[in-house]
């Protein structure tokens, strides 16, 4: 995947991104925006995120993304199967919000470019 600025399809690369997320791993919205080439728009990857609703026919494990402190900022999002128990199916474990073991598991986008 090639890094891009914030453009039309900004949404569309936040998804391509999130995609590639191996399972049991998890990522930032933060790092995600960097990759992209947008740094400032961390806020701007969890719309994208937002805005796919709670239909999981689309593919994007929007579960695997928290903050960058290994919160779990989005799960209010999640209506019919918890944030939690997405991971938890994958073996990440969460403890207060949080994911346990945040900087062994996190994983980094830049590995696609690697």
């Amino acid at each position: 995947m090639k890094k891009t600025s914030i453009s039309n399809d900004f949404f569309e690369q936040v998804w391509e991104t999130v995609k590639q997320i191996p399972e049991g791993r998890v990522t930032s919205y933060g790092a995600i925006a960097r990759f992209l080439g947008a740094a400032s728009s961390s806020r701007v990857v969890g719309y994208a995120l937002n805005s796919l609703g709670n239909d999981k026919k689309h593919g994007v494990p929007a579960h695997r993304v928290v903050n960058r402190n290994g919160l779990i900022t989005g799960k209010f999002h999640f209506k019919s199967v918890s944030m939690e128990e997405l991971l938890a199916r994958e073996g990440v474990l969460v403890k207060d919000n949080k994911i346990v073991d945040f900087e062994n598991i996190f994983w980094d986008p830049e590995s696609l470019v690697k």
